[in-house]
């Protein structure tokens, strides 16, 4: 694909995130969001308005069938991203699904095998990973700016009031601390340690089954993490990582932070490092730069990447019993 032409996005599950990637995607001069979707008809209309969308449409496989779409954003809950990516590989689509990927391991591997087998762009929205102060900060990181890293502490916490409902509480969607939220702290541990050699978790459960708030340690052969998410109590929601040298802090919320500091020999130097848009732009980009180069995955996040963060949070979804 031609670099003077703008890249055609479609867009499923017009909920917040989706508003708010939308935005973004008004700020890339090559970028055109032409069709979204909704089984609300007015609401897709609504929204193909507010961002100037060429077409609006009322089922889903309406905008899979659409020739001139290139790349399919899927925004629905948890529980549909897997189906939805695979049908969307299967009409010649290329995707980039909202995290997590899926709700099992099992489908995440499915989605990647659509990718391959379709020769489509396929990868997991974790705008976190393309965010600057992230790329800066694991960059400092592998050139040993703070020796070896043996410690990370990263959370991600906010109250959530039951009664005004949604997805959060909704087993059918896969709700819960851990799915929605936990996986922040867990690929902040695991773009910084690997795998980890051992996990231990444990929650605080509903009596719908969903975990409110998951604790979790994860033991590496010379390291530790220690991660918390929680839907019922807030946090400061930043994230160091210490090592042999010094440490560094990524400014709160971390997981979209507008810089970090660095912490050696009893001196702290900072750096800003502000986000375009509200940080979604950073992942679009780096779909549109896979796509004109031909490339199925992304380098910075891979399809194996994705494949190791869901195992892990499967292995915990186990320890702590939760199942969907």
């Amino acid at each position: 694909m031609k670099n003077n032409k703008s890249i055609k996005w479609g867009i499923i599950g017009l909920g917040n995130i989706a508003n708010q990637f939308a935005a973004d995607l008004l700020l890339l001069d090559d970028a055109h969001l032409f069709a979204v979707a909704s089984r609300d008809h007015d609401k897709a209309i609504a929204f193909a308005k507010k961002y100037n969308c060429t077409k609006a449409y009322d089922s889903y496989d309406a905008l899979f069938k659409d020739d001139q779409v290139d790349i399919i954003y899927i925004a629905t809950p948890h529980d549909s991203h897997a189906e939805l990516s695979i049908k969307a590989l299967e009409n010649g689509k290329h995707v980039l699904c909202e995290k997590p990927l899926a709700l099992s391991y099992k489908d995440a591997v499915l989605m990647v095998e659509a990718s391959k087998k379709n020769n489509k762009f396929f990868m997991e929205a974790f705008w976190t990973r393309f965010i600057p102060s992230v790329q800066e900060v694991l960059a400092k990181i592998n050139q040993g700016i703070i020796g070896d890293v043996k410690y990370i502490k990263a959370d991600f916490a906010f109250y959530a009031d039951e009664k005004q409902g949604g997805r959060l509480f909704d087993k059918n969607l896969g709700g819960g601390a851990l799915f929605d939220i936990g996986v922040y702290p867990l690929f902040l541990s695991y773009i910084m340690l690997g795998i980890p050699k051992e996990i231990i978790a444990k929650s605080i459960d509903h009596k719908n089954g969903i975990d409110l708030q998951t604790s979790i340690i994860l033991q590496y052969e010379n390291a530790q993490a220690v991660l918390h998410a929680s839907i019922i109590s807030e946090s400061d929601m930043k994230a160091t990582i210490s090592g042999t040298q010094g440490h560094i802090q990524l400014n709160s919320p971390w997981y979209i932070a507008d810089g970090y500091s660095v912490s050696k020999n009893h001196k702290e130097e900072n750096f800003i490092l502000p986000n375009l848009g509200t940080g979604y732009i950073h992942e679009a980009i780096e779909c549109h730069n896979c796509i004109r180069n031909n490339q199925i995955e992304s380098q910075l996040w891979s399809h194996q990447n994705s494949l190791d963060l869901s195992k892990i949070t499967n292995q915990i979804k186990t320890q702590i019993g939760l199942e969907f």
